[in-house]
Parts: C-alpha cells; sequence; structure tokens
C-alpha cells in the first residue's frame, strides 16, 4: 500500500500574539515560567483596596490590565513589587503608608488666594469643599489639590495625594509575561 507521508510539526510550539507586538514562538519544554523584569510587558489582574479591605481599584471580575512596566502606568512602588514575580503567580502585598502614596505632609495644605485660584483653573467655577481641583504649574505642568475650605478671598487646599497617610492592599494575579 501506498502511504502519504506526513511532514513533522514544530515541538509543541506555542505562538503568543498581542496587539502590536511581534509574535514570539516558545517551545514547550520543562522551562521555569517567564519572570517580571524592569520593563516587562504584563497582563494581570490587580486590587488596590484600604486596609479595611475597601476596594480602590480592581480589575477582578473584569477585563484584566495589559501594562508594560516602567512606563508610568502603575506607581513606581507598585511596580517594584511585581518585579521578579512569576508568571501564574497570585500575591497579596501589605504596604504601610510610607511604603504607599507617602505619610501626609502638613506642608501640602495651602491657601490659595481667589485671584491665583481663578488665574489657574476654571474660570467662574463653583468649587465646593471636597472638589479635586486641576492647577496649570509653573513650567506648564499640572497639580491637584482637594479643596477643604472656600473663604470669601482665599480656599485651602490639601495637595497630598487623596491616599497619602493610608496603608494598602496590592493584590496581583500574573497572567503572563512578555
Amino acid at each position: 500500500g501506498c502511504q502519504k507521508k506526513r511532514r513533522p510539526r514544530a515541538a509543541s510550539a506555542v505562538v503568543a500574539y498581542n496587539s502590536g507586538l511581534p509574535a514570539t514562538t516558545t517551545t514547550m519544554s520543562n522551562v521555569s515560567p517567564a519572570v517580571v523584569t524592569e520593563s516587562a510587558y504584563l497582563t494581570l489582574h490587580y486590587r488596590l483596596a484600604g486596609a479595611d479591605g475597601t476596594d480602590i481599584v480592581t480589575t477582578f471580575g473584569t477585563n484584566p490590565a495589559t501594562l508594560m512596566l516602567g512606563q508610568g502606568q502603575l506607581a513606581p512602588f507598585l511596580e517594584e513589587r511585581l518585579l521578579g514575580m512569576a508568571e501564574g503567580e497570585h500575591k497579596t502585598f501589605t504596604l504601610s503608608a510610607a511604603d504607599g502614596f507617602g505619610e501626609r505632609n502638613p506642608e501640602l495644605l495651602q491657601w490659595v488666594s481667589k485671584a491665583t485660584l481663578d488665574e489657574n483653573s476654571v474660570p467662574g467655577a463653583d468649587y465646593k469643599a471636597g472638589d479635586l481641583v486641576d492647577f496649570a504649574a509653573p513650567g506648564g505642568g499640572r497639580f491637584a489639590g482637594m479643596l477643604r475650605e472656600m473663604r470669601e478671598d482665599a480656599a485651602l487646599f490639601d495637595f497630598n495625594h487623596p491616599l497619602a497617610g493610608q496603608h494598602l492592599q496590592f493584590e496581583v494575579k500574573l497572567i503572563s509575561v512578555l
């Protein structure tokens, strides 16, 4: 009998492709899982919560996030926790205020004159305590402050990060590392 010869298949090649990145081929063997490096491209679920467990932001239960480390998509202290994690790992980190967004700095509570406020933010806006107000910074940048108190001639702003002074939980489930 006549037998048809089959071409041998590539040794269990797995092809990973993600929008805009070149396809990569890996041969399945006993290689250790990929580990996060300073410029890794990641797919992960993450959750940032207060010390009491209340979610501040989470991707669990929705689509996972994809990001490249070192691009400012995550705060540097969160990126540091990911370094060395292996693909498939699921960890929760407890962060003190100092390890997170820092302790609250009383010097960042500042009075801003009504004239300066009008000049550097949305003219004629009706601000109320608790509003986060965006300012034009010298040199062209932007910064934000939480309005604490409004008076006739001035406003008290808190320029601390809203999460400054808080202990946090950072939960990560690493799906893939490229």
